[in-house]
């Protein structure tokens, strides 16, 4: 016979997932302004680092990726790093719901609906768009997911002012869920300095040091689009008193831009007086294509041909510039780095890849080596008769980044290191 119910409750999760963790930030960054107390495990840490050989690069280049796109499944990604503080502060004051903004396609809005619904939180999108008609949205992408986990998306105009015009609308969205349902909510205006946002890469940065990142590499290079993960990684560098170069590949606003948002941010944490962000980061431009959330035929190219030789998912908003950038830098101006030992922060984004530009030059493409064959006939052969030179789906022999590793028990695993 079962006790207290023990059948009822054997398949409930032992520990809830809105559990508040207590936190102690690294103790290089212990004395900074604003360091929270608690967060919310949402996110697989230590993601793994590996051989990465991307085509154009120079041979002397020893290029290697940390895979921040391994941090989750739906929350893959940079952006969860940050929200494990932010909604463990939404938690703590015992909101009912969570409202911010972005773009129609944006990863930190499909980021924050996911969480938030793991979290039982409603959540509450401002979408910049230049479509009226929700109708013309076709939901793929982080907009199907948006959907598919509930949240309440907003179409809003594509050039409003952060300040002005989407601070206002979060306000008095809040005001309302207030008044007429009774719920509070916490407010994530994106683009401005936060002081709990950019934790989550100083604690990344740690993860990094962990990881023996001093020793082995010479320079970094992240995508930097608000600023919070290009922030984290600098100060951290600079704090810990480390000698590599950080390079941030800018995909939107100008170097000047990115370079005041940071200064704001060293200002909160109480750093403003020691060093300026033009001291402790590289903030690369010339590589936005033709604009924000906007691909050229070659970026989308470079991806396809990374994904056909690498193995590795770049999306076309962040990565896949950044990474292109990286690739033309490497060869016509090395003098920018440091040194030849690279490490490209992989920061996700990957549901860009189905927001239909891939599919689009993908189905125009005649010469891609992974073509579909039709091989109804068990008696005629699947390949040409005259095959190809080239290796299987294009890929070029080079050091595998699989290993071979000794497991806890004795035998052996194969593990990303």
């Amino acid at each position: 016979m079962e006790k207290n119910g023990e059948a009822n409750n054997m398949f409930r999760w032992k520990e809830n997932p809105a559990t508040l963790l207590p936190y102690t930030p690294p103790e290089w960054a212990a004395h900074l302004n604003g360091s929270p107390t608690v967060r919310i495990k949402l996110f697989q840490p230590m993601t793994p680092i590996h051989l990465w050989k991307i085509p154009g690069i120079p041979e002397d280049v020893e290029l290697y990726i940390k895979r921040d796109d391994m941090t989750g499944a739906a929350m893959t990604g940079n952006k969860v790093r940050k929200l494990e503080f932010l909604l463990a502060e939404a938690v703590e004051m015992k909101c009912n719901a969570v409202i911010t903004c972005g773009a129609v396609l944006s990863n930190h809005c499909r980021t924050t609906a996911v969480a938030a619904g793991i979290l039982g939180l409603e959540a509450h999108l401002l979408l910049r768009s230049k479509m009226k008609n929700p109708e013309d949205i076709v939901p793929r992408g982080n907009v199907l997911l948006n959907r598919l986990v509930g949240a309440q998306q907003y179409l809003i105009p594509n050039e409003a002012n952060l300040d002005t015009e989407i601070v206002p609308r979060m306000q008095i969205l809040a005001k309302q869920l207030s008044e007429i349902r009774k719920i509070k909510s916490y407010l994530i205006p994106v683009g401005k300095p936060s002081t709990i946002a950019v934790q989550g890469y100083l604690w990344a940065w740690q993860e990094l040091l962990d990881q023996g990142i001093q020793e082995r590499f010479d320079d970094i290079i992240v995508t930097i689009a608000t600023g919070e993960n290009a922030a984290g990684l600098a100060i951290g560098n600079y704090l810990t008193g480390s000698k590599l170069k950080i390079h941030a590949y800018a995909v939107c606003y100008d170097a000047k831009t990115f370079h005041s948002h940071i200064n704001s941010t060293l200002d909160i944490l109480g750093l403003g007086d020691t060093i300026q962000s033009e001291d402790i980061i590289n903030i690369i431009e010339g590589y936005q294509g033709d604009g924000y959330g906007l691909s050229t035929p070659h970026e989308i190219d470079f991806i396809r041909k990374v994904a056909t030789t690498t193995g590795i998912l770049l999306d076309p908003t962040y990565t896949g510039k950044a990474a292109s950038g990286l690739s033309h830098d490497l060869t016509y101006d090395r003098s920018k780095f440091k040194g030849n030992r690279i490490l490209f922060i992989h920061t996700g984004g990957i549901f860009g890849l189905y927001d239909g530009r891939m599919t689009n030059i993908l189905s125009e493409t005649r010469d891609d080596q992974s073509q579909m064959r039709v091989w109804m006939d068990l008696d005629e052969d699947p390949l040409p008769a005259s095959p190809e030179k080239s290796t299987p789906n294009g890929h070029q022999f080079q050091p595998n980044p699989i290993t071979l590793n000794h497991h806890f028990n004795g035998g052996i695993n194969i593990g990303l290191t």
